[in-house]
């Protein structure tokens, strides 16, 4: 049977941009306030906006959205904060049909699908201010919806009280939805962002859900909000801690080359930039999460 939830699809599509505005507000304040230790001297970035399209094979409406990027600026090397809202036949494209479609219930059928969400990565200037990913999503078909999403800290030189406070406020945020919920999203993440090639974790972790469906809309709406409302209490007192910190030559190097293993990452294991690129999304939205500079030893 099909559901067709328009007026689901609204509020998630707005919570969305929503959230797109206050974190890149939140972000230009920081390059802004900005005026003590290394970089302070440089201009304060800004961000550029370009509205995003999905192709569609007729030429129909198949949606889009926003890239915001910031480069160059006193506190972010690069930072690109996207949301789109996307929608049509899942797989159009006859090449991509089979792995776009694939273990999704009722596809065969009726390959209309449609998506919405919010997309941010982030690479410091500063090598003390560790790199963040964070995302959230809502995925619908005729035949099921779901949400998904999380964050997760990338820090090239870790400090054991930064991560205790990125995943003390996630914890906070998730406990009002279950006791168990942060420790079954933290364990979640754990496995997503390893690196099998080289055995290890791509940072310090963060929380992680997929399929998110427990049949109440509405909880699962708002479990999905928290996520994305834990971001900028947990991220951003970490940037205005570090961002005075002095950094050296050795410092930049080991910058570079964790950069280089999240390049990896992405390109190889993470789901979100093979669907982007599978169903035909901008690919310069799409590839966002990459760093501006990376280095492989």
């Amino acid at each position: 049977m099909s559901v067709e939830m328009q007026s689901e699809k609204e509020r998630a599509s707005a919570w969305f941009k929503s959230l797109r505005d206050e974190i890149v507000a939140a972000f230009e304040r920081l390059e802004e306030d900005h005026s003590e230790g290394p970089f302070a001297d440089m201009d304060a970035g800004e961000f550029e906006v370009s509205e995003t399209t999905r192709a569609s094979q007729d030429g129909s409406d198949a949606g889009g959205g926003l890239m915001s990027v910031l480069r160059e600026g006193r506190v972010f090397e690069k930072v690109g904060v996207n949301i789109s809202t996307v929608y049509g036949t899942l797989g159009e494209r006859a090449q991509n049909a089979m792995a776009a479609r694939k273990g999704i219930p009722g596809m065969k059928d009726d390959p209309r699908f449609w998506a919405s969400g919010i997309s941010l990565v982030a690479h410091m200037r500063n090598p003390h201010v560790p790199a963040v990913h964070m995302n959230t999503r809502m995925f619908w078909t005729p035949h099921a919806w779901w949400f998904g999403g999380g964050s997760d800290l990338n820090p090239c030189l870790e400090y054991d009280a930064d991560t205790a406070h990125f995943h003390d406020t996630q914890k906070a945020h998730l406990d009002p939805h279950g006791a168990d919920l942060y420790p079954s999203l933290k364990a979640w993440a754990d496995e997503y962002f390893f690196i099998p090639h080289r055995g290890r974790a791509r940072g310090v972790g963060g929380i992680f859900m997929d399929d998110r469906n427990s049949g109440n809309w509405e909880a699962d709406f708002a479990l999905t909000q928290d996520i994305g409302r834990a971001f900028l209490p947990a991220f951003v007192p970490l940037v205005e801690k570090r961002r005075v910190q002095g950094c050296d030559a050795a410092d930049r190097e080991a910058q570079l080359v964790h950069r280089g293993l999240y390049a990896e990452y992405n390109l190889v294991y993470d789901r979100g930039t093979k669907f982007g690129l599978e169903t035909g999304h901008d690919a310069n939205a799409v590839l966002m999460s990459l760093p501006p500079l990376a280095k492989w030893v």
